[in-house]
């Protein structure tokens, strides 16, 4: 999905030596997948090795390298100067691009890494558009400037926490975090041990490390002239919809940039299609400056989602209009839904008609991944996704 609906390149973890090998990452045969796929269609796969490795998390590394290698990985990102050591030693060849991890916010840091041969750096999160620019004005152009912009924030300098390894065990910076950051907390005064006092007026406590998401989507026009050659959009464990969804209005939006800078008008319509996602309120990071009191979010750790993803087409029979759907969440006749693909504007119309998959009709399909056919008002293609305003 990331692919189609406009990605040039694809990050990925597999099942070591990543920041997310608590969830299901892809395995050797995936990677292999996913890279002749990305090929085929002229884009870029990058892995992440980019854990603070102890002594035992190296075992295996030459071998994994190697294997990457052979079925042709675009590169690896890294942060640990041992790990890049032994995979330069391993394979010379083979691409590295510096972690955000590794923490790199000035010249001589980047001049470090490229005279080591390094010739992409995701930079720290914590610069702004000034700090950006004065860096992207001296180095060589041959070295290209990655940066996220879009996505969970980590509440610790350049996501290097150490409250999941002290509260629950599980390292973060070894690519097992438990998110800490979004339990709720309460004061407790230590004469009046067992007495919970809510840090603000809140009865449910307080989420007081809750960072919000970041979103530059208005500021496309800013990023591209602060030197910045990748935006990087964080989307660890997130679903197919959201990842769709998010690319598609940053691939529209950077384009429309790229087709008439001049002239470039930024759409709010942009920002409503981010919204339609589960996402926590927005910030801009540091790119303006200093973070303040309302870079967090302080009454909840939930997500905000004021739409569902209802569906994904199958297939299409342009000559009748019937999509073949795959339920995801409960659809109704009478439902008003969104349908939308890559660099399309979305359309709406109400549910009128809806059948089974053995043609019966019916009023409701309320079975997860249920196939169903709808006819649609405009023509779509497979992969299109349909969504509907979130039931109250």
């Amino acid at each position: 999905m990331a692919i189609m609906y406009g990605a040039d390149a694809v990050y990925l973890g597999g099942e070591a030596f990543g920041l997310r090998t608590s969830s299901k990452n892809f395995s050797l045969e995936e990677i292999k997948e996913g890279v002749k796929y990305s090929h085929e269609r002229g884009k870029k796969v990058y892995i992440t090795l980019n854990i603070v490795p102890h002594d035992e998390d190296l075992i295996g590394l030459e071998e994994y390298i190697k294997y990457l290698y052979d079925i042709n990985v675009d590169a690896v990102i890294v942060s640990d100067p041992g790990m890049f050591s032994m995979i330069k030693r391993t394979i010379p060849e083979l691409p590295i691009h510096i972690s955000t991890q590794a923490s790199v916010t000035n010249y001589e840091t980047i001049m470090f890494w490229y005279d080591l041969g390094v010739r992409r750096i995701v930079l720290a999160r914590e610069l702004s558009f000034e700090e950006i620019k004065s860096i992207t004005n001296r180095i060589p152009k041959d070295l290209e400037i990655e940066a996220f912009v879009h996505g969970s924030m980590c509440m610790s300098y350049s996501g290097r926490c150490l409250m999941s390894n002290y509260m629950t065990d599980r390292d973060a910076n070894r690519g097992d975090c438990s998110q800490p950051c979004r339990y709720r907390y309460h004061v407790v005064e230590e004469k009046r041990p067992g007495e919970y006092f809510p840090v603000i007026e809140d009865d449910n406590g307080s989420f007081i490390f809750n960072s919000k998401d970041l979103c530059m989507i208005e500021y496309i026009e800013r990023l591209v002239e602060a030197g910045i050659t990748s935006f990087k959009i964080e989307g660890r464990v997130k679903s197919a919809y959201y990842v769709a969804t998010i690319i598609r209005a940053y691939r529209i939006a950077l384009d429309e940039y790229l087709k008439d800078p001049k002239n470039y008008i930024y759409n709010p319509q942009w920002l409503d299609e981010l919204k339609k996602v589960s996402h926590r309120d927005f910030t801009t990071g540091f790119y303006l400056g200093k973070t303040d009191k309302d870079s967090q979010v302080y009454s909840s750790s939930s997500y905000v989602r004021g739409f569902d993803f209802v569906g994904r087409v199958l297939d299409y029979d342009p000559s009748s209009g019937i999509a073949t759907i795959e339920q995801r969440n409960r659809i109704f006749v009478g439902d008003e839904i969104e349908v939308f693909g890559p660099n399309k504007e979305y359309f709406t119309q109400r549910v009128e008609k809806m059948w089974n998959d053995k043609g019966e009709e019916i009023e409701v399909a309320p079975h997860a991944q249920q196939i169903i056919s709808i006819k649609l008002k405009k023509d779509i293609e497979k992969y299109y996704l349909i969504r509907k305003r979130k039931e109250d």
